[in-house]
């Protein structure tokens, strides 16, 4: 049995798994499990670095105990875009940004005005995000940020707690290619760019691909949490690029949604795919394990619905998702529709009014009670999921014949049935594990436990259930989705 350590963090939270390989099943044990909560200081949003690193160590140490020693490696992923800096010492400069922070807002706009928008999308093929690392990084330069002016290293949030346990700096592939930065088809810096803008090239680090080896715990670290020399693993360390590859896919033009706070949903191609459709259409080509490409559309995601939960609940309300399910099951369909990537959602705050403000400007009927309020989300979700697949259609000339929800999101029941209704087609569900088993997988194929991405998807479909959704009535969601349509192009009411 080989035992490894994956570490996901996601934006709200974060887990260490142990990942166990017999040679033919994997199963997973979660042995710590961490909030992440940004914080204000001042008016700036900020990732808690620190107690993220302490997190690690504290599961490090738990696996540890769990695997009588015998951990064979360590993985790292998290969400993309979002970086520290390190000065000549190799000091950490100040906490790293959270992507929600108002610092970036404006900057597409500034970029454009010395860069333009087809010369970026052609050199990276990154769809124009506000969040992404260029327009943080151009943030600093615009505002004369002193940490940038200090800096001598930037490293993504995974590469960072990969540094903080090895003491070795590099980027991982998968993580970079969401920056903006990144030279599509290439995995090199897009300097030219980069140097128009007056971003110091000098402080971006050598690329590294998935599954390169990072180096081993510092002596300090062993020292401190009573551990071996345990490999720290470049897996895919953007969390959808782990997610992507737990997808037990059953034919390679089918599409996969990663489901969480954010969703992903695209699909695999060797190559990018960098046109003016998809530059039209704001996809993205963000990097895969093998420099593969994941062509995808980044939607706001079960954002919405979990911060209507969080408003209510500081409103005395403490009610679960699945009593929030309930209530949209119970409530009347399609009496409205948002569009979920609205700039009016992007931002924490009171949701719920957010989605009655959002109908009454669209000239829709505001809803009334909590479970009006939730089906609006998870129909509108579900909508965008279709306009998506379409656009991939429409760009890859593929015919989508299944579509495959993994991560956290696939537990949510109505909205893969909603999803497969609106889509008319079939919908699979799992895994729910899919960042820490394509973790888990990426470090099995490093150590040569296994070949190859097919047979880790293989690997894959021995080791965990899927759930299969069939299309249901149609006909009234074909109706329902011309509406959408109508109200998300034509939002004046």
């Amino acid at each position: 049995m080989k035992h490894v350590l994956a570490f996901d963090y996601g934006a709200s939270s974060g887990r260490g798994v142990i990942g166990s390989f017999d040679g033919s099943k994997l199963s997973l044990n979660e042995v710590h499990r961490f909030s992440n909560d940004p914080v204000y200081v001042g008016k700036s949003l900020h990732w808690d670095i620190l107690r993220l690193y302490h997190e690690m160590k504290q599961g490090i140490q738990k696996a540890n105990f769990e695997t009588d020693g015998n951990i064979a490696g360590i993985g790292i992923d998290t969400w993309g875009v979002d970086f520290g800096l390190l000065d000549a010492n190799d000091v950490l400069l100040g906490n790293p940004f959270h992507y929600r922070d108002s610092n970036t807002e404006g900057m597409i706009d500034e970029v454009l005005k010395i860069v333009s928008r087809s010369e970026i999308y052609h050199d990276t093929g990154i769809a124009f995000q506000v969040f992404n690392t260029l327009y943080q990084l151009f943030s600093m330069v615009k505002n004369k940020c002193s940490f940038l002016e200090k800096a001598e290293t930037l490293l993504f949030m995974p590469d960072l707690l990969a540094f903080f346990l090895t003491g070795n700096k590099s980027c991982e592939f998968t993580i970079a290619s969401t920056s903006q930065m990144l030279l599509a088809g290439r995995g090199t810096w897009a300097y030219d760019m980069l140097n128009k803008l007056g971003i110091p090239v000098q402080i971006l680090p050598d690329i590294v691909d998935t599954c390169a080896f990072a180096g081993k715990l510092q002596s300090q670290v062993r020292e401190e949490l009573g551990a071996g020399e345990i490999p720290v693993i470049k897996v895919a360390s953007h969390d959808t690029g782990s997610a992507v590859i737990s997808v037990p896919f059953a034919n390679s033009d089918d599409a996969y949604l990663s489901s969480g706070t954010w969703s992903l949903l695209g699909v695999e191609c060797e190559k990018p795919v960098i046109n003016d459709v998809t530059l039209d259409l704001n996809y993205t080509n963000e990097g895969g394990i093998n420099r593969t490409i994941r062509l995808l559309k980044n939607i706001m995601g079960l954002w919405i619905y979990q911060e209507c939960r969080r408003a209510w609940k500081k409103e005395g309300l403490s009610i679960s998702y699945d009593e929030m399910d309930a209530m949209a099951e119970a409530a009347k369909p399609f009496q409205a529709f948002i569009d979920v990537d609205d700039e009016s959602f992007y931002s924490p705050g009171n949701m719920p009014n957010k989605v009655i403000s959002y109908c009454k400007r669209t000239g829709q009927k505001e809803p009334e009670d909590i479970g009006s309020i939730v089906r609006i989300v998870m129909e509108s979700l579900a909508m965008k999921y279709r306009s998506s697949v379409e656009g991939l259609e429409k760009i890859t000339g593929r015919n989508i014949p299944v579509l495959h929800i993994v991560g956290g999101g696939c537990k949510n029941k109505i909205l893969s049935r909603y999803t497969a209704n609106v889509l008319n087609r079939t919908v699979t569900a799992g895994p729910v594990e899919a960042t820490a088993i394509g973790n888990v997988l990426a470090q099995l194929i490093a150590l040569k436990e296994i070949s190859d991405v097919n047979q880790a998807r293989d690997v894959v479909k021995r080791s965990f259930p899927t759930e299969v959704y069939e299309p249901e009535a149609t006909g009234i969601w074909e109706d329902a989705y011309s509406r959408y349509l109508q109200i998300i192009e034509n939002p004046v009411g």
